[in-house]
């Protein structure tokens, strides 16, 4: 089981759920393993956070349960890091989050960040939980993500700058 939060004074399921993935970071380290990226330096350049921040939440989604670290090398000793049931089950809430952002949270002249195409029918799954064209609830291994060249030039620049920063 989990290590639940201190939140014995609610039985509130938001208010529990908060208490696991509350923040901005926690929210950016999930996207990042949906995405892909498994480790500390990856998730610290795309995160943007501060190697302290991302190590202490790291910790935390580890011990909520949302993700398990598997050593990959043993001197000095590395780790990847990979969402458990329990994180994989927060897919849908990231798909919420993306729709909502854009929806909201960006100028009419911006493209979708990514495009998702539906596998399981073959269209454009659109922006929402679940596929425009069949009506599928949409998960995570039933898509091929596609980044607008904006966004992957983006996530290039911070991966990239992160490298330059690393042998600097």
């Amino acid at each position: 089981m989990a290590a639940l939060p201190e939140v014995s004074d609610t039985l509130c399921p938001v208010a529990r759920s908060q208490a696991v993935i509350g923040d901005r970071w926690a929210v950016l380290i999930v996207r990042e393993l949906f995405m892909g990226n498994r480790r500390f330096d990856s998730l610290l350049a795309q995160s943007q956070a501060t190697p302290q921040m991302l190590s202490a939440r790291l910790k935390r989604l580890e011990a909520d349960g949302m993700i398990q670290r598997n050593r990959y090398m043993e001197k000095p000793p590395r780790y990847e890091y990979e969402l458990t049931e329990m994180g994989r089950a927060f897919y849908p809430v990231i798909l919420a989050l993306r729709e909502w952002g854009e929806t909201w949270c960006k100028s009419p002249h911006e493209d979708v960040a990514v495009r998702y195409t539906h596998l399981t029918c073959g269209h454009d799954a659109g922006v929402g939980t679940v596929c425009e064209a069949c009506g599928e609830p949409l998960r995570r291994e039933d898509l091929k993500a596609e980044l607008s060249p904006a966004y992957a030039q983006e996530r290039a620049a911070r991966r990239d700058a992160a490298k330059d920063l690393k042998s600097a």
